[in-house]
């Protein structure tokens, strides 16, 4: 059998044919078909003889029935500079390992990327910059890159993102922000733009374009650490919150790791979930809130807070979590002693996912203690107090104390491990 012909794929930069290395050329000259963007395609000369096929629109859905309609011919796929960076070279591979049907090796020849040349322009170090990507994404994305003193790129999807994104760190209280926008970057055509975010008034310039960003806040705008345990001034809520300190402490028992998917039930403000996105950009977690005004509340509040992919379930758990991909850890801050809420999410959890829980009422809290006596885990007894004034003196305050129940789900036991009694958590 005939192995399959590899599946090229070029980079290619605002320079063109003649920016491309030996190799680029000779696989792009010998191929039968090229796919790529219309800027893409149009910067090839005519010796390039080979069939020239535009990408359709919706890309994603269409990679399958375009790599099986050219099957057994040399195709090479063209691509904005390093293909393997927030490229086309990702989706291919991605495809080709879930459909063996369109599978054939890959080959990738890339290009210097957009934030390669930013940063040999601009003297920044490429692994002390922060780069977020709008292509395709809401511009709130960009909020959690914002500190003082940090520098940040911010990949454009088109004209009119730097003015999108001067207007959202003016909104953020960055207004002093240096801005530069690099447009058609190692091209002939190469231009700079620069002002502040709180004067920027440059017009829709190049789509092809990168933004550079010296962050710089001013003094009074609200200030957002990357640890869990915002100020709860930070969220929109109606009461309806977990509190600062007490969501710091059960942010450290749910423990987000990259890529981990959260199901924050009765999620409120949605500050738990808020704050688990934040903790890293491939983190993921679905909301669940039965009051509508409430779940509307949680998109504001994340977007407000950089992570505007939260996925909002507005509905009555357990009901609505049916279908909900598979967790990796389950918050629930509400609605403990709805009948089969417990088990749904207890039964939702893979061994070795965290489950925590949290309450202030006795009926709840003598459910968590039968499911601790259970299960095992952790129950531990969350107290703040705040000082306040007596008279003319200063005094504490006690808030309601939280009960927390923590847990990991352990691997299935065997019939004899099955057939033993579980362990008592009693010290005595």
């Amino acid at each position: 059998m005939t192995p399959p012909l590899p599946l090229f794929v070029v980079g290619i930069g605002a320079d063109g044919w003649e920016g491309l290395s030996a190799v680029a050329r000779r696989e792009l000259g010998a191929a039968e078909v090229v796919i790529g963007g219309a800027r893409q395609l149009a910067l090839l000369p005519a010796e390039c003889a080979g069939e020239r096929v535009p990408w359709p629109s919706p890309l994603r859905p269409a990679v399958p029935g375009l790599l099986a309609a050219y099957a057994g011919r040399r195709v090479c796929v063209l691509a904005s500079g390093d293909p393997m960076f927030y490229g086309i070279g990702r989706t291919l591979a991605e495809v080709m390992a879930q459909d063996a049907a369109v599978r054939r090796p890959l080959r990738v020849v890339p290009h210097p990327s957009s934030v390669a040349y930013a940063c040999a322009r601009l003297g920044w170090a490429v692994e002390d910059t922060e780069v977020v990507t709008l292509v395709g994404r809401p511009a709130e994305n960009l909020v959690r890159a914002l500190h003082d003193g940090r520098r940040v790129l911010v990949l454009s999807a088109g004209a009119g993102t730097p003015g999108e994104v001067a207007e959202l760190l003016r909104a953020r209280g960055f207004g002093p922000t240096r801005i530069r926008v690099w447009e058609q970057l190692g091209g002939v055509h190469e231009r700079l733009v620069e002002g502040t975010a709180q004067g920027w008034d440059a017009p829709a310039g190049d789509p092809l374009n990168v933004i550079a960003l010296d962050c710089a806040r001013e003094p009074d705008a609200p200030r957002l650490p990357v640890v869990p345990g915002l100020p709860d001034d930070a969220y929109e809520h109606d009461g309806q919150l977990t509190k600062r300190h007490i969501r710091a402490a059960t942010l450290a028992a749910l423990a987000p790791a990259p890529g981990e998917l959260l199901w924050d039930v009765g999620g409120g403000s949605g500050s738990i979930a808020v704050e688990w996105l934040r903790a890293h950009r491939s983190c993921r977690a679905v909301g669940v809130e039965r009051d509508a005004a409430r779940a509307a509340r949680i998109g504001r509040n994340a977007r407000a807070l950089g992570v505007p992919d939260l996925h909002v379930v507005h509905g009555a758990a357990p009901a609505a979590l049916a279908g909900l991909p598979t967790p990796d850890a389950v918050f629930i801050g509400g609605g403990l002693t709805v009948p089969g809420l417990l088990d749904a999410c207890w039964a939702a959890l893979p061994p070795g996912g965290r489950l925590v829980a949290n309450t202030v009422t006795l009926e709840s809290e003598a459910l968590l203690t039968e499911w601790y006596r259970r299960h095992g885990g952790e129950l531990v007894r969350l107290a703040v107090a705040h000082a306040v004034p007596v008279g003319g003196f200063t005094g504490w305050r006690q808030a309601m104390p939280v009960t927390q129940w923590s847990v990991v789900k352990p691997a299935e036991r065997g019939p004899q491990e099955a057939a033993a009694p579980a362990r008592s958590h009693d010290p005595s």
